[in-house]
Order: C-alpha cells, then sequence, then structure tokens
C-alpha cells in the first residue's frame, strides 16, 4: 500500500479555510464594525427660490397672478397683494388670471376686496376660467381675454354635512351666496341675472371672441407698449 504522502501525485494541500496538517486550528475573527453609514448626498435645486422672486418683481411692476385653484388661503394671500399695491400707489394694477379655479367662498372674499380697491383693476384672463372664477373677473372695471382663453358659466359646487338644521341653514346661505355670484356676473355683462342662472346650469362655454360678444371681458388682450 503506497503512502499517501509519497505518492507521485505530490503531498495533499487542504482545501480553502482548512487549516494545514498539523497547524492548529486559529480562533475566528471577530466580526469588524462597518461604521456609520454616509449619509446620502442632497442635491440642492439651484432655482428654489426662483418663483418666489418672479412674485416679486412682478409686484414691483403692480402685477398679480392668480392661477390654479383659488381656496381661502390663495383668496387671503391674494388681497394681501392688492391692498399692499392699492396703498402704495394709484396706478393700475394688472390681475393676471391663468387657468383660475375658485371655490365660492373663496371669491366672494376676493371679489369683496377689489369692491374697495381705489386703483383701476385690469384683469387679462387666459387659459381656462370658470364656476366661481368669473365673479372674480366680473368684479374687475377692466376685462381682457388673451386668444386661447375659453370660459365656462357654471353652478358652484357645494357640500354640507352635520344635522338637519345646520345643513337647512347652511343651504340658505348657499343660495345667498350663489345668488351674489349670478348677480355680479349678470352686472358685469349687462344682462339679467336669470340668464345669467339659466346659462350656468346648462354649463355654456365661451371662446375669447364669443366672451366678449356676451360681455365677461370687454376686448382681447393686446402687446404691452415697449
Amino acid at each position: 500500500m503506497t503512502d499517501r504522502a509519497s505518492s507521485p501525485a505530490g503531498p495533499e494541500f487542504p482545501w480553502p479555510g482548512q487549516p494545514s496538517p498539523g497547524t492548529p486550528p486559529s480562533p475566528g475573527r471577530p466580526k469588524q464594525d462597518p461604521g456609520p453609514v454616509p449619509p446620502a448626498r442632497v442635491w440642492l435645486d439651484p432655482h428654489a427660490g426662483w418663483q418666489d422672486t418672479l412674485y416679486e418683481r412682478l409686484l414691483e411692476q403692480r402685477i398679480v397672478l392668480a392661477s390654479g385653484v383659488l381656496d381661502d388661503a390663495a383668496a387671503t394671500r391674494l388681497s394681501a397683494q392688492l391692498l399692499t399695491l392699492d396703498a402704495e400707489g394709484t396706478g393700475p394694477i394688472r390681475l393676471e388670471l391663468q387657468n383660475l379655479r375658485a371655490e365660492l367662498p373663496a371669491a366672494l372674499t376676493l371679489m369683496g376686496v377689489l369692491d374697495v380697491i381705489r386703483a383701476e383693476i385690469q384683469a387679462f384672463a387666459g387659459g381656462e376660467t370658470g364656476g366661481a372664477a368669473l365673479g372674480v373677473l366680473a368684479s374687475c372695471p377692466r376685462r381682457a381675454a388673451y386668444p386661447n382663453a375659453s370660459f365656462t358659466l357654471s353652478e358652484p359646487k357645494l357640500q354640507f354635512g352635520g344635522t338637519v338644521t345646520a345643513v337647512t341653514a347652511r343651504e340658505q346661505q348657499a343660495r345667498r351666496m350663489v345668488d351674489s355670484l349670478f348677480y355680479r356676473i349678470a352686472e358685469a355683462a349687462g344682462r339679467d341675472a336669470g340668464e345669467i342662472r339659466e346659462d350656468a346650469r346648462r354649463g355654456r362655454t365661451f371662446t375669447a371672441a364669443e366672451a366678449i360678444g356676451y360681455g365677461l371681458v370687454q376686448d382681447r388682450a393686446a402687446k404691452r407698449p415697449g
């Protein structure tokens, strides 16, 4: 029988991880603490403050921009801007309405502020203006539409909850609010409030040219002089 150590195949080598023959096993290495995980890098947006800067520059030119959904917070902010400009001077204020939609209470709040502004408000409507937002437009003495503008007369949507007594009281209040909205639009357009209400029930829409004929706006927006 041939000794394996003197085999022609040579000495037997241990498998990886196995101790060599005659070598005592070494104690296991303790696991090293990987240390704290480095925080993820956050890239700063160099244009993060561009919107605030833009609004400030617009206000310096007596221009107020209203876009998106007009809720209570937005109505408060716009009212503050308009009242500040009115206190600073008597020159006209340009109110840009871009794709404006409005909650009825917020629209009535802004309409009340527009009623007491001494400076002339020149409204310019672009995109789609509809519902209670038309009350904001109608509250401006001068109204113009951009060529792409569209307008929708529609009934404002309100939701109520609570007891029967509370819901009844709120429904009565809502009717008064809707009446105020339709009366204001009718006054601006030179039409009867009943006609405005009926067209709102039908959801009547207007192009810029049709809105001029209906009385919602007075003319098209023209290029500003250089």
